[in-house]
């Protein structure tokens, strides 16, 4: 797959290796992969698959790896405190002052920026916290806060933003906010490395996926290659028969065209669903990996 991502990486990862102190066994042992400005890439996998440790050296919060992690062409470590005029970070686990206001949290982190801020009515507006912007945090539920953590990613208008579980803990409504706001972030040209368990949002917002088991890259490319490498090709139809009885009928998308079955049951019967056999990401996953998200 040829593109700007692997022209002009915003992060190169080359044979990282990372053991933690007194640990019996690697972490992460021995990821290549780089992603792209403008790109949104998804680190999917299960607990203690590596995914935190990969983030946290990427945001500069772990050293002591092996292998070579580069971001805008230098090690995390070596930005010095500039990375972070760079960088947001909206983590699964919500870290707030308690007793201090929406607002007044955001206030306070926007002043830690050298670099112009966001107006933090506007992004609490656009998560729906509005009307809360003068609650005291303690009294927020975890979706509340789980929103909350996640603008005040968004202050300093980041060139590169990791988002660890984005949407969890949310409501339909919530959750596509937020969905939203990563698809507008992404046509700016915001680089945003994504980790989740969650595939249909992976599925939804990213560019390309790698699936982590064990420390390694199982797979990776595109969600629709990835699912349609796993599809089975056929077409499932499902329709009324002559009592009204609800029928399903597969039939082999090679050579669907000049399949007379399929031609008769379009013509003579009143169909229902035509669905091609495409592997959801799900699927893909538990085929790759021989194990289920969890």
């Amino acid at each position: 797959m040829t593109s700007t991502r692997d022209t002009d990486p915003v992060i190169e990862v080359a044979g990282l290796t990372f053991t933690y102190p007194g640990g019996v066994a690697q972490a992460v042992r021995g990821m290549d992969f780089t992603v792209g400005r403008g790109e949104v890439f998804g680190f999917l996998g299960p607990s203690g698959a590596g995914k935190s440790t990969t983030q946290k050296i990427l945001i500069g919060l772990l050293t002591g790896h092996g292998g070579r992690v580069a971001v805008w062409g230098r090690e995390p470590a070596d930005w010095g405190s500039d990375y972070y005029q760079r960088v947001g970070v909206s983590f699964e686990l919500p870290n707030h002052y308690q007793k201090l206001t929406a607002l007044e949290n955001l206030r306070f982190f926007a002043s830690l920026y050298d670099r112009p801020t966001a107006d933090p009515m506007e992004l609490l507006d656009s998560v729906g916290l509005a009307e809360h912007a003068n609650t005291r945090v303690g009294r927020f539920s975890k979706g509340m806060r789980m929103r909350l953590v996640f603008v005040r990613a968004l202050l300093h208008h980041p060139d590169l933003l990791f988002l660890d579980e984005p949407t969890s803990g949310l409501d339909p409504t919530n959750a596509r906010r937020v969905k939203d706001i990563v698809l507008a972030l992404k046509a700016r040209g915001t680089t945003v490395f994504l980790t989740t368990h969650d595939m249909a949002t992976a599925d939804e917002l990213c560019d390309r996926v790698a699936f982590v088991v064990d420390g390694r890259i199982a797979a990776l490319d595109s969600p629709q290659e990835l699912r349609i490498a796993q599809s089975r090709r056929q077409v499932r139809v499902e329709y009324r028969d002559a009592g009204g009885q609800l029928v399903g009928q597969d039939f082999a998308l090679d050579g669907l065209a000049d399949d007379a079955g399929f031609h008769q049951v379009l013509r003579s019967r009143r169909v229902e669903t035509l669905h091609s056999g495409e592997a959801t990401l799900d699927d893909v996953f538990v085929r790759t990996t021989g194990q289920v998200l969890r």
